[in-house]
């Protein structure tokens, strides 16, 4: 097995009296699409934020490339962030920029490039996710759901990140939109061979998109498997999730700084 390139090691994470993780261990590998899934509040979005130091873990290792992501100096920190694209559940775009200026705004924070070749960028990134070049000059409140998750995916994939996390992407997108995300995330993977950590409470598109499948149950992560093993699976808590006989997590976690931040910050 290839060396991981996140690793969760015995992670335990409280809010207040409220744990969401004990002792919990997960690794996702390089170029794989690992999805987690699990029920509403059950604290599948902190697990990506760990990922990139957004939260730290009260116990245990988060580590990057074999590196402790919590001990990392600002500047690592700026670098794992660099090569971490995150594409948040409502899609974070700024609107009071255009299109073109959403997907090259991380360009223009981490690189040197002249205007034209950020603009050009951008234009290849819409492409990519099946839109024209004209939405570049469109403003973000012009776009219906499902355009504004592709433009989130483009502006993700501008700084030709490693990894993409996409939290809930298919979320309040009708089928034919939901079908065109889970298109999206395989033509990524497969064109750009990036390593994707999906959260998504949406089993077809687990299915679709997925090489492994993490189940969180119980603050930890009892099934890590392909679609198949986890359809053919005889433990009980799996099979019940599968059929919707797991009970909704309560979201009695309280609200954190980042949770209110995190939608104004760029992938």
């Amino acid at each position: 097995m290839p060396e991981p390139i996140i690793d969760f090691r015995g992670v335990t994470k409280r809010f207040g009296e409220h744990v969401v993780y004990e002792r919990m261990s997960l690794s996702v590998l390089p170029g794989e699409t690992l999805t987690i899934i699990g029920g509403s509040g059950g604290g599948k979005s902190v697990c990506l934020k760990m990922m990139i130091g957004l939260l730290v873990p009260d116990e245990g290792q988060v580590l990057f490339h074999g590196t402790s992501v919590p001990d990392m100096p600002e500047e690592g920190l700026r670098q794992v962030r660099r090569k971490v694209a995150y594409v948040f559940q409502g899609g974070a775009l700024f609107d009071s920029m255009t299109v073109g200026e959403n997907i090259g705004y991380a360009l223009r924070e981490h690189t040197d490039w002249s205007m034209a070749r950020i603009e050009q960028r951008a234009s290849e990134c819409l492409t990519m996710v099946g839109l024209h070049e004209g939405v570049a000059e469109q403003m973000p409140a012009s776009l219906s759901g499902g355009m504004k998750k592709r433009v989130a995916l483009a502006r993700s994939i501008a700084i030709e990140p490693e990894v993409i996390l996409y939290d809930e992407p298919t979320t309040g997108l009708d089928p034919k939109n939901i079908k065109r995300i889970g298109d999206m995330i395989l033509k990524l993977q497969r064109e750009l061979d990036v390593t994707s950590v999906v959260v998504t409470h949406d089993m077809p598109t687990a299915r679709k998109v997925s090489n492994r499948i993490a189940m969180l149950y119980q603050r930890a992560f009892p099934f890590v498997g392909t679609a198949d093993e986890m359809w053919h699976s005889a433990a009980p808590e799996v099979r019940d999730f599968i059929h919707g006989r797991i009970r909704r997590a309560e979201q009695s976690a309280p609200a954190h700084p980042v949770d209110a931040a995190e939608d104004s910050r760029g992938a």
